[in-house]
């Protein structure tokens, strides 16, 4: 994806008009998604007694919290594609060749994950906030408690919880992080492969034309192929990501966590109810720790109750819904650039 011609303006219109079509086209797979990966999964959406899918709950409000994405990931597409096309070019000019040797020090494919991985962490710095209002706000339920807020946006009913935590909305950096950086680092380098091949196949039977719906096309299909496969590689670490931004609201992160009045139950119950409160305080402290010993905490946790089954959860649907999007992503961004870059010829 060169941008010799393009400025950083056009790079960064490019990625916002990007990034807010694919918003709006593949959210609800996005829900869904976060749904089936929730450690209440199974309580909000299947039948207790037949344990079969609850089709109602599990489909409805599939654009909830979609206003905090549209807003974040707009600067967070621009300062990826900014970044990245920057660093590339400074990667490709300083990559040495070595006396005696015909190819440069570093193979491309190192440089296209290198620079997609510094602008994964500068994007994601934005972007942190936005994914876990986002996921806390798909999880929002109806409840006879609330009747009177179903109609409230599902996001200001879920900034309201962390109030007084703003600093939860960064929970999760380190898995978000974790999990794109490796996303990234496959895909990159296996799109710009998949994309100069097909060009080249495509050159090679004079079939090449050039043109923006050509440019749209291939890009969108080598994307949609390269981001497909990294999906399904990093669908672990992507279930331990959602478990932790859920739990950024959960109850148990603040130290008045709701209990019932001492007079309802026995003293006895009483101080069970205190150690096991206790305990479940410290596994929350432990998680919340660190993004590293959080992120192993959670992935040990999954395994033992759930298995790997439990770990790749959502696999099938996030593969489908990241090919569907990287093609429009990527597809979109890439026909924007050039459009632009011929408006200046």
């Amino acid at each position: 994806m060169s941008s010799s011609k393009n400025t950083n303006a056009d790079i960064l219109l490019a990625g916002a008009f990007a990034a807010f079509t694919v918003d709006f086209l593949v959210y609800p797979l996005d829900t869904i998604k976060t749904r089936l990966q929730s450690p209440d999964y199974k309580k909000l959406y299947t039948n207790v007694s037949t344990g079969s899918v609850n089709n109602r709950a599990l489909f409805r409000g599939l654009y909830q919290g979609i206003g905090s994405v549209v807003i974040a990931t707009i600067p967070s597409s621009g300062a990826f594609f900014t970044t990245y096309e920057a660093t590339k070019s400074l990667l490709h000019r300083i990559n040495p060749t070595l006396p005696q040797q015909t190819s440069p020090l570093l193979p491309v494919p190192v440089l296209h994950a290198l620079a997609s991985s510094t602008a994964e962490l500068v994007s994601c710095f934005i972007l942190t906030p936005a994914e876990v209002l986002k996921q806390n706000a798909q999880m929002v339920t109806k409840s006879s408690k609330t009747t009177s807020s179903i109609k409230e946006n599902a996001t200001l009913i879920t900034l309201r919880k962390f109030k007084s935590q703003p600093s939860q909305l960064w929970r999760g950096y380190a898995a978000l992080a974790a999990r794109n950086l490796p996303f990234t680092a496959i895909q990159f380098p296996l799109f710009e492969h998949l994309r100069s091949t097909i060009h080249s196949y495509r050159k090679r039977h004079h079939a090449f034309s050039g043109t923006l719906l050509e440019t749209g096309t291939v890009t969108a299909i080598a994307a949609g192929l390269a981001g497909s496969l990294a999906a399904v590689i990093t669908t672990p670490i992507d279930v331990i990501k959602t478990r932790i931004m859920l739990s950024a609201s959960s109850p148990s992160s603040s130290p008045k966590a709701s209990s019932p009045p001492h007079h309802q139950i026995s003293p006895q119950a009483q101080e069970s109810k205190k150690l096991v409160m206790g305990l479940v305080r410290r596994a929350h402290l432990a998680v919340s720790r660190s993004g590293r010993a959080g992120g192993y905490a959670v992935g040990k946790e999954v395994f033992r109750t759930e298995g790997l089954k439990g770990l790749f959860r959502g696999g099938l649907l996030r593969s489908v819904w990241t090919a569907a999007g990287s093609g429009l992503y990527l597809g979109t961004y890439e026909s924007g650039r050039r459009y632009l870059e011929k408006t200046k010829e």
